[in-house]
Parts: C-alpha cells; sequence; structure tokens
C-alpha cells in the first residue's frame, strides 16, 4: 500500500479540446463520434487514435459524463478527451477508472452555462497506485463489466424474441390470423373528470411513446394549475395521448395507476368485457397499431398534429377469442418477465461496480484478496 502514491488529475492527465464537427459528417458509418454525453453519430476518418476516454464538457446533466472508446474516435468541441502525461506511470483504462470514480458531474456547472473546467478537474486528488496493481484493478473491474454486457446482451436478444412472439396478438389457437373487427367493438370512450380544488391533492401521469405504460409526473395542488378540470384514469382503461399519436402514446392503466389524473388531451376508454386488458397492453405496444394511428392524425403542423378518438376507434385489428388473447398475453408477460429480471441483475451489478471501484480506489479493498480472482 506504502507503493501508492497520492497525487492530482492535472499531474496525471491532459483534457483536450474536441473539435468542432459539422452534424452532416456524423452521418456516416466508420468511427464513432463523441460529444458532450457519450455517442453522437459515426465519421469515416478519426480524429483521435484509441482506445481513448472522453469527458462531457458542455450541457446541462452531461457535463463530466465519462465515456470509453475501445478504437479510434473523434470527439467534438462538447468533450474533452483525455491524454496521459506519461504512459509508464499510468494507463490509458486506469485513467478511465479514475475519471469515472472521480464524479466529475459533481464539479461541473449546471446553472448559467453549464459545463465542466479543466481547472476544476485538474484540481481532484487522487491516489496511483504502481502499474501491476493499475493493470490488476482494471482487470477485476473488467470482468465484472463483462458480466454485465453479456446480461445486457442477453436482454437485447429476448427484446427480439418479444417482437417475434408479438405475432401471437393476432392468431387464433390454429394458427390463423384472427377476425378483424374496429377498436371501437373493442373498447368505447368512457371518460370521467374531476374538478380541480384548491387545498386538494392529484397525482399526474404522462403516456410514454411507443406503449412504453405510463410515467408518475409528481403530486400537486389543484389550486397550481391552469386546468379546470382534468381526465380520472382508472385501472384497465386504455389511455391515450392525443397530441403525436404517431409516436404510439397508447397503454393500459395498471392498478398502480388508478385514480392518477391527465389532462383532456389524454382521453380514456373502456374495454369490452370479452378483451382481456393484459392483451390490450401488448397490443398497445405493436407497430402495427401505431402505424394504423399515425395513418389517422390530422393537422397542418407536423408536431401538433392530433389523433381523435373516434378515428383511434376506427382502427381495424385482429382480434381473437378471450382464451386465445390470455394465452399471448401470458406467454408475451413470461418475456417481459425474463428481460426485467435481466436489467435487474444488470442494474446491481453495475452498483456492486461502483461500490467496488470505489473500495478499490481508496484502498479500503484489498487489491490482492482472494475474493477478488477472476
Amino acid at each position: 500500500m506504502s507503493d501508492w502514491w497520492q497525487t492530482t488529475v492535472g499531474e496525471l492527465l491532459t483534457l483536450e479540446y474536441g473539435k468542432p464537427l459539422p452534424e452532416k459528417a456524423r452521418d456516416g458509418q466508420g468511427f464513432p463520434v463523441y460529444g458532450s454525453n457519450g455517442i453522437v453519430g459515426y465519421h469515416s476518418q478519426p480524429l483521435v487514435k484509441g482506445p481513448g476516454v472522453i469527458v462531457g464538457r458542455k450541457g446541462t446533466g452531461s457535463s463530466g459524463t465519462v465515456n470509453f472508446s475501445q478504437g479510434d474516435f473523434s470527439p467534438i468541441d462538447t468533450a474533452f478527451y483525455v491524454s496521459v502525461k506519461n504512459s509508464a506511470q499510468i494507463g490509458m483504462e486506469f485513467a478511465h477508472l479514475l475519471l469515472v470514480n472521480a464524479k466529475l458531474t459533481e464539479l461541473a456547472t449546471q446553472t448559467g452555462v453549464p459545463g465542466l473546467t479543466r481547472s476544476r478537474a485538474y484540481e481532484i486528488s487522487v491516489a496511483l497506485p504502481p502499474m501491476p496493481l493499475q493493470e490488476r484493478i482494471v482487470e477485476v473491474i473488467g470482468a465484472v463489466d463483462g458480466q454485465i454486457t453479456a446480461l445486457e446482451a442477453e436482454a437485447v436478444a429476448l427484446q427480439g424474441v418479444y417482437r417475434a412472439a408479438a405475432s401471437l396478438l393476432w392468431r387464433t389457437s390454429q394458427g390463423d390470423e384472427a377476425e378483424s373487427r374496429p377498436l371501437g367493438e373493442v373498447m368505447h370512450l368512457d371518460i370521467t373528470r374531476t374538478p380541480m380544488e384548491s387545498g386538494t391533492t392529484y397525482h399526474l401521469a404522462g403516456v410514454l411513446n411507443a406503449g412504453k405504460g405510463l410515467v408518475d409526473k409528481d403530486e400537486f395542488d389543484g389550486a397550481d394549475t391552469e386546468y379546470a378540470a382534468m381526465n380520472v384514469l382508472r385501472e384497465n382503461q386504455v389511455v391515450m395521448r392525443k397530441l403525436t399519436a404517431w409516436e404510439g402514446p397508447i397503454t393500459v392503466v395498471p392498478a398502480e395507476f388508478d385514480g392518477f389524473v391527465a389532462s383532456n388531451e389524454f382521453p380514456t376508454f373502456t374495454l369490452a368485457s370479452d378483451i382481456v386488458p393484459g392483451w390490450m397492453k401488448h397490443v398497445c405496444r405493436t407497430p402495427r397499431l401505431w402505424v394504423e394511428m399515425q395513418s389517422r392524425v390530422v393537422g397542418t403542423v407536423q408536431r401538433r398534429k392530433r389523433l381523435n378518438p373516434d378515428q383511434l376507434l376506427s382502427v381495424v385489428l385482429p382480434v381473437p377469442s378471450r382464451r386465445e388473447q390470455e394465452q399471448a398475453a401470458e406467454a408475451l408477460d413470461a418475456i417481459e418477465g425474463q428481460i426485467a429480471a435481466i436489467r435487474a441483475e444488470a442494474a446491481r451489478l453495475g452498483t456492486v461496480r461502483a461500490g467496488l471501484l470505489s473500495g478499490l480506489l481508496d484502498r479500503t479493498i484489498d487489491i490482492e484478496s482472494p475474493e477478488l480472482e477472476v
């Protein structure tokens, strides 16, 4: 432990300014172009030979973010790229871990002109181990990263399985496409309005694109809104956002959002008795429905085009029997459950990684511990 050297980021590394790159130059194939918060495109001619570290320089919420490129890359002018002053003293992969652990985002100014200055980064005090220990730390963290990457790849593969299995939504038990019905036979407009009263607390919901569900937009007092009344969401109803409907902002209300409110831009529909809410939830996630919604929007300004309830109800889709709906929903729910479990495990490992890295660099975890064998 006595071989560790107390120093500063500025003594070890140089943060150099990225180069301006025209937007059109970021559209091609080739090497990644890095901005303040990661890859923003690709370009045929890299500006920097990799591997390398890129640090976000400008931008609210992205200043101080640290990315690592395995190969050649181009940093644009919203980012710094890192060079080491003495490669015999510190390796680039270890420099990446050192900067991640330094939590540069906490040094970035988020008011006025948001950004990270080199001078603030250079002042950070760090402990530098000898090169063999640097390599060992990189190896240990790399093993965890490998597990996280494998889990993410598994989740992506299962997403492909989910998309393929979505065809079950339209099929009978014999494998044929079910008889088509207009959504007006599947559900009906059913809106409950509640007045906004001062001193009463309401919970606001938003609808995510691509049928991804609802988002909790927090509580508010009835006196803090311009609306005289708002729509009430009820469990198992369908709710959509009329604005930008081609993006698929439609879903089935889950139990935890029962009683939430939304503006009159979010009409609600009650399903017919022969329609399974779980089946409809997955239907809301299908591009087949979004295309139909897109074809019916009205308006002259693209971002202000709306889909009215009667236009949604005119959409015609295959609707199998209730039992066949249940079977399709069960299959898709199972795949979704696996994806969620894998992502939860990846997130848990991410938390473990952060704690492990911090412990290794502040020497509260012994790098020679047998528990760190990889």
